[in-house]
């Protein structure tokens, strides 16, 4: 099986996560799933179990929520189907890890090297990956523009993440309502 990276991109309880586990079920691979949440408190700590219940007792699960391109590497494999969940969480990490949310709050230029060089990594990355990879983010830039400065800087991020995302993946699958829409689709096979 050729190498594959898909985008599903969707809003909050769109049915993103959902299209994604169905899809690597659907891939006939082996299936890790590489979770970026850190349940902090006691409502992501329920989603965290939430997703866990519904994940099939086969899959792998790896928690990585800053160095997830290195973790890529070191995972895939062309027998293997990789799921992230997701790039919103992780981005979160990043900026909230270095100093990119303080820099915001201050109203100073923005200067995190963590997320700058995990973001580029993992574009870098991505195309060089064997095997399947599924990658979920929210799509979050259809709403106002946020008062505040650190969810501005947030969405503004989250928005250019996606579109480098999707420029390097074969399918990209905006989800709404639960029904997928296909963005881009992979060229036929040769």
């Amino acid at each position: 099986m050729p190498a594959m990276r898909e985008l599903i991109l969707g809003g909050a309880r769109s049915g993103k996560s959902l299209l994604a586990e169905q899809r690597a079920r659907d891939s006939g691979l082996k299936v890790t799933y590489l979770a970026t949440a850190q349940a902090l408190d006691g409502e992501m700590a329920r989603r965290v179990a939430h997703h866990r219940a519904r994940r099939p007792a086969d899959w792998g699960c790896v928690e990585e929520t800053l160095h997830l391109p290195q973790r890529l590497r070191e995972l895939a494999a062309p027998d293997t189907c990789l799921l992230v969940d997701c790039l919103t969480l992780w981005l979160s990490n990043l900026l909230f890890a270095g100093q990119a949310a303080t820099q915001a709050e201050a109203g100073d230029a923005i200067d995190c090297p963590l997320f700058r060089e995990q973001t580029a990594a993992l574009i870098d990355t991505l195309p060089q990956l064997p095997g399947h990879v599924i990658l979920v983010s929210n799509e979050v830039g259809w709403g106002i523009v946020p008062m505040h400065p650190v969810s501005r800087l947030f969405a503004d991020e989250q928005g250019r993440l996606n579109q480098r995302v999707a420029a390097v993946c074969d399918q990209v699958t905006l989800v709404a309502a639960g029904l997928p829409l296909s963005l881009k689709t992979p060229p036929p096979a040769a």
